[in-house]
């Protein structure tokens, strides 16, 4: 069990990371889908009993990819915020003092249908906003995952979750990507998300995450 698999897909290599990212060293890009800063906030305001300190681990993992794998851009597929309730003084002032120590790194949101209701990020955070699909390469990065007419889609949206076998009833969910032909899908990144089972299919190529390590499953 290693802390990312190297996989081809559409001619390119690519990382998939134990922090439920995927790391493209050719182009030093680093892709996260689903991460919903925000959630606990805007869950709280409804008067929900949920964790606090979501954000800040969430930054906290994504520094430390960042310092491992060398990153020129970064690209957020979609669902950054959560909600408009996500526009809390807690998160945004945890975000702002977050990208003020990233002063140079290109970041990239693409609108994911939670993006669409809680507005774009504050212009402070110096994103570049846009909408799917984003063509890199042999790839169409996407939120939604939808296939594109002559590129690879790499996209999130869905939150996959596999769930491993054991003896007797003993079973094991975890957060998964797919590869298949030409729509592939990344785990959700955030910490506070949920998880959407996917069955097993001929066309894919399942990879699990979990206790700080990535595999494929046979």
């Amino acid at each position: 069990m290693s802390e990312y698999c190297s996989v081809q897909l559409a001619g390119v290599e690519l990382w998939l990371l134990a922090d439920k990212a995927i790391y493209w060293p050719e182009r030093q890009t680093l892709l996260i889908a689903d991460a919903h800063f925000g959630k606990a906030a805007a869950y709280r305001k409804l008067g929900q009993p949920v964790p606090q300190g979501t954000t800040t681990s969430n930054l906290q993992v994504i520094d430390r990819m960042l310092g491992k794998y060398p990153t020129e851009h970064l690209v957020f597929l979609g669902d950054f915020l959560h909600a408009p309730g996500s526009h809390s003084a807690g998160t945004l002032s945890t975000l702002a003092a977050w990208r003020t120590e990233l002063p140079d790194l290109r970041i990239t949101l693409i609108r994911g249908n939670h993006d669409k209701r809680a507005g774009d990020p504050p212009v402070e955070l110096r994103f570049e906003v846009v909408t799917e699909p984003l063509e890199m390469g042999p790839f169409a990065l996407q939120h939604e995952p939808d296939a594109h007419p002559s590129l690879h889609v790499l996209a999130g949206h869905i939150h996959p979750v596999y769930r491993l076998h054991g003896r007797g009833r003993q079973s094991l969910r975890l957060p998964c990507y797919l590869l298949r032909n030409k729509v592939s899908l990344l785990p959700a990144f955030g910490a506070f998300t949920g998880g959407y089972k996917m069955d097993d299919a001929t066309d894919q190529r399942v990879y699990v995450v979990g206790d700080g390590g990535v595999w494929r499953v046979a």
